[in-house]
C-alpha cells in the first residue's frame, strides 16, 4: 500500500503542477467532497485538458478501491505511473521517475510478454510453463513433466519455495541441459549450489550445438534446403553461459576446442552470490573490491582481465562486453555479405525485438538457410540475447563469434581467437 501512496502523492504533485502551468488553474482533491477536483476558490474544477482528465480519472481509481493493495495493486501502479509520465510530457519541470518503477522486477513481471504471451490461448502450453507460469517449475522438479499451465501474473513465492512457512526451496541435485548434459552447481558451491541449480532450470536455453547438428544433418555448408529453419536459443541462457563446452548452448563448430565453466572466484561463483534472488540485479557493489571503477551496474560492462585486442580494433581498455559487441557487429556484416554471395539465398536483416528475429529484404519472415548461415545466425543470435554474457563466460561467447565470422568467411585476420 505504501508503494502505491508514494505514486498517489507523486501524481497529485504532477497534477497540480500541470494545471497551474498549463491549465491556468491549479487543481485540488477533496476526497470526501463531490466532485472530488476543485480550483483554488473551492469551485469545481472545470479548466480541464484530455490529458489532466485521464490523470485525475486514474487518480480517483487509485482513491476509492480502499482494498486495490490486495485486488490488483501492480495494475494500479502501472495507471499511476503512466499518468505522471503523460503529465510530464508537458511540464517545464517534470516530476522525476528516476527511481520509481512501472513494473516489478522480471520473475514477477506479470504484465510483460514473458507472461502475457499466451492471453488469447489461454493457458501456457507444456512445451513453455515449466518457466513461464507460476505452478510449471514445481510439477517439473516434483514429477519430471511439464504439462499445460493456467496463465499467471508472473511467478510467485510458491515457485521456488515448497514452504511458505520457513520459505525453504525447491531442491534440484543436478539439471539438465539441451544438449543432454546434466550438470550441477553443488560441486562449486556446497552452500548455494542448490539453490543456484534453481535458476539453471529455466535459465539454460532452449537449443544446443547438438540440436543445430541434428537439424542439419549430412546437408553441405552452402546447400540451400528447405529443411532448414531458423533455432533460436531463447532469452536469459545464463546458465549455458557459464558452463560453456560443458553445456554446449552455443554452437560449437567441429575441430574447435572451447572453454568450459567458468569458474570465478570464490563467493561469487553461481547465480545466487552474483544476483539478488528475488530483484535479480547484479550485487555490483563488491565488483568493485577487484574491478575497479565498479561504482553502478552499467560499469560492469567496462571490466575486462586480460589485455589482448580479441576483436582487433585497436582498443585494449574496452571492457570484455565492448570486445563481443564488436564481433558481433562484424558477424551480422558477414552473414549479409555471405548471403550476397550465394545463388538462391536472400539477404538477411536481424531485428532483436521482432520474432523470428532474421527477415528477408522484404521485411518476410527469413527461409533461405544454409547450414553455414544458420549455425551463424544461432551463435549471433546466441550472443546477442545473453546481455550478460561478458560475465557469465565471455571468453567462450567470443570463440563462438570468432569461429562463426571465420566460418561463413568473414575477416578475422586483426582478431584473437581466446
Amino acid at each position: 500500500m505504501g508503494e502505491i501512496q508514494g505514486l498517489q502523492e507523486m501524481l497529485y504533485g504532477a497534477m497540480q503542477a500541470y494545471s497551474s502551468e498549463v491549465a491556468g488553474s491549479q487543481v485540488t482533491y477533496d476526497a470526501a467532497s463531490y466532485p472530488y477536483f476543485f480550483d483554488d476558490a473551492g469551485e469545481s474544477f472545470a479548466a480541464w485538458t484530455p490529458r489532466l482528465a485521464k490523470a485525475a480519472y486514474n487518480y480517483q481509481v487509485s482513491q476509492k478501491d480502499p482494498g486495490e493493495f490486495a485486488h490488483g495493486g501492480k495494475y494500479i501502479i502501472q495507471l499511476l505511473y503512466d499518468s505522471i509520465e503523460s503529465l510530464n510530457e508537458a511540464l517545464s519541470t517534470p516530476v522525476d521517475l528516476s527511481a520509481a518503477n512501472r513494473i516489478d522486477h522480471g520473475h514477477f513481471a506479470g504484465s510483460e510478454e514473458a507472461f502475457r504471451h499466451w492471453d488469447e490461448d489461454g493457458a501456457v502450453p507444456g512445451s513453455c510453463s515449466r518457466c513461464h507460469s507460476a505452478e510449471g517449475l514445481p510439477l517439473y522438479i516434483e514429477q519430471g513433466v511439464s504439462i499445460e499451465q493456467p496463465t499467471a501474473n508472473g511467478l510467485n513465492c510458491a515457485t521456488c519455495h515448497n514452504d511458505l512457512t520457513t520459505f525453504t526451496r525447491y531442491e534440484s541435485e543436478s539439471v539438465e541441459f539441451p544438449s543432454g548434459a546434466t550438470l550441477s552447481l553443488i560441486e562449486v558451491d556446497a552452500e548455494n549450489g542448490l539453490d543456484a541449480n534453481l535458476c539453471l532450470n529455466c535459465h539454460q536455453g532452449r537449443e544446443s550445438t547438438v540440436s543445430v547438428d541434428r537439424l542439419i544433418g549430412d546437408l553441405g555448408d552452402d546447400e540451400l534446403s528447405e529443411a532448414l529453419r531458423f533455432l533460436n536459443i531463447h532469452y536469459f541462457a545464463a546458465g549455458a553461459s557459464l558452463f560453456g563446452n560443458e553445456a554446449q548452448g552455443a554452437y560449437q563448430y567441429e575441430g574447435k576446442e572451447y572453454l568450459g565453466r567458468n569458474e570465478h572466484v570464490p563467493g561469487f561463483d553461481t547465480c545466487v552470490e552474483c544476483h539478488d534472488t528475488h530483484a535479480l540485479e547484479v550485487k555490483f557493489e563488491e565488483c568493485g573490491d577487484c574491478h575497479e571503477g565498479v561504482a553502478s551496474p552499467e560499469d560492469l560492462q567496462n571490466i575486462r582481465i586480460s589485455e589482448v585486442d580479441f576483436d582487433g580494433d585497436g582498443d585494449v581498455t574496452e571492457g570484455i562486453a565492448g570486445e563481443i559487441e564488436t564481433m558481433r557487429e562484424a558477424l551480422l556484416l558477414a552473414m549479409q555479405e555471405y548471403a550476397a554471395g550465394i545463388e538462391g539465398v536472400d539477404g538477411i536483416t536481424y531485428n532483436s525485438d521482432a520474432y523470428p528475429y532474421f527477415f528477408n529484404e522484404a521485411e518476410e519472415n527469413y527461409s533461405t538457410w544454409t547450414p553455414a548461415l544458420l549455425r551463424a545466425a544461432y551463435n549471433y543470435q546466441y550472443a546477442t540475447k545473453d546481455p550478460g554474457g561478458f560475465a557469465h563466460n565471455g571468453q567462450y561467447i567470443l570463440q563462438a563469434l570468432y569461429d562463426s565470422l571465420e566460418a561463413i568467411g568473414g575477416d578475422v585476420s586483426a582478431a584473437t581467437r581466446p
